[in-house]
């Protein structure tokens, strides 16, 4: 059921029942598997860790604060890209976005060295077959796997299974992400790493060898932080609204990644645009820019849950760990 309301001060849309739908037949949880190590992959993250760790020792010694605070809002950009655009833009369709917000999106998307189309596909399986052998990051497999050591090895085969079967058409229909699907291997590692790099240097003369490493610290930091949700909030945290699902509510993941730590809530009601209910919106700076966006015109069609569906469904599934409404 679909009703048209207004939520502080915006037009929004109150959905009642999830348009998610999830395959009756799921795989195991956690079958025997043979581990096929992706060397090349650990060498590459052996030398940004290495190059993140002098990065962090050059910003407290050597670099300049412009550069430090240049570090920081592209970090922030970087993760606006992630959350309210891979993720409650196009992951979920949540709300809708005019062309410039997507190219902006897009962009700062970039910035997070991620490629929409993959991170979408990605996501749309991890929900559908979530905490499985056909889900990326399956937490089942521990805080590691589920964090970083899925990019060490080969994909499982019901990964790409059903990875396959994943509709993907509505993105291969927006032009702003046909457009980094197309030059993504010059686009993306121009606006991740090249820009951040030269900017701090024609700017405000920062040495070349400071700037370089001061983006890839950023990038990694980035990157763990995306991280903490696939791990961390499946693993710690209280669960108000499904008791028997992995997802948790996890506080210090929803103020590093701006909002996307309230994970037991979004899994429950993953159109929701705010990724969590109100009331528990002190966190999440990414609804505060999708509102910003929504009042200058430039998103619309925010959809949210109603209360009565919210607390039904607290009353049936949920820990007894709610929060009580006045």
């Amino acid at each position: 059921m679909v009703q048209s309301q207004t939520y502080n001060g915006l037009a929004v849309t109150e959905i009642e029942n999830s348009s998610l739908e999830h395959d009756s037949a799921k795989p195991s949880v956690v079958g025997p598997r043979e581990y096929e190590i992706v060397y090349r992959n650990i060498f590459i993250h052996i030398y940004l860790h290495v190059t993140a760790f002098y990065g962090l020792y050059l910003c407290c010694t050597t670099a300049k604060w412009p550069s430090v605070g240049f570090a920081y809002l592209c970090y922030v950009a970087a993760t606006i890209g992630v959350t309210a655009g891979a993720h409650r833009l196009w992951s979920h369709k949540s709300y809708k976005a005019r062309l410039p917000l997507q190219i902006l999106l897009m962009v700062f998307l970039s910035l997070a060295n991620q490629r929409a189309t993959h991170w979408v596909r990605d996501h749309r399986v991890h929900h559908k077959y979530s905490d499985t052998d056909a889900d990326p990051h399956n937490a089942s497999r521990g805080f590691f796997y589920s964090h970083i050591g899925w990019l060490f090895v080969r994909k499982h085969p019901e990964v790409k299974k059903k990875g396959k079967l994943i509709d993907l058409s509505d993105l291969f229909d927006n032009p702003a992400l046909m457009f980094q699907h197309r030059y993504s291997k010059t686009f993306i590692p121009i606006v991740c790493f090249g820009l951040p790099t030269i900017l701090p240097v024609i700017l405000w003369d920062e040495l070349l060898v400071v700037a370089w490493n001061l983006t890839i610290m950023r990038y990694v930091i980035n990157f763990h932080v995306f991280f903490l949700v696939n791990s961390a909030a499946h693993i710690w945290g209280n669960k108000p609204y499904d008791k028997t699902i992995k997802s948790a509510e996890n506080n210090l993941v929803a103020f590093a990644t701006l909002g996307e730590g309230y994970h037991n809530y979004h899994h429950v009601f993953p159109w929701d645009y705010r990724c969590t209910e109100l009331g528990r919106t002190w966190l999440n700076y990414t609804k505060l820019f999708i509102d910003l966006c929504a009042k200058v015109g430039l998103a619309y069609d925010l959809k949210v849950v109603s209360d009565d569906v919210i607390l039904k469904r607290v009353k049936r599934t949920g820990d007894r760990s709610h929060f009580i409404k006045n």
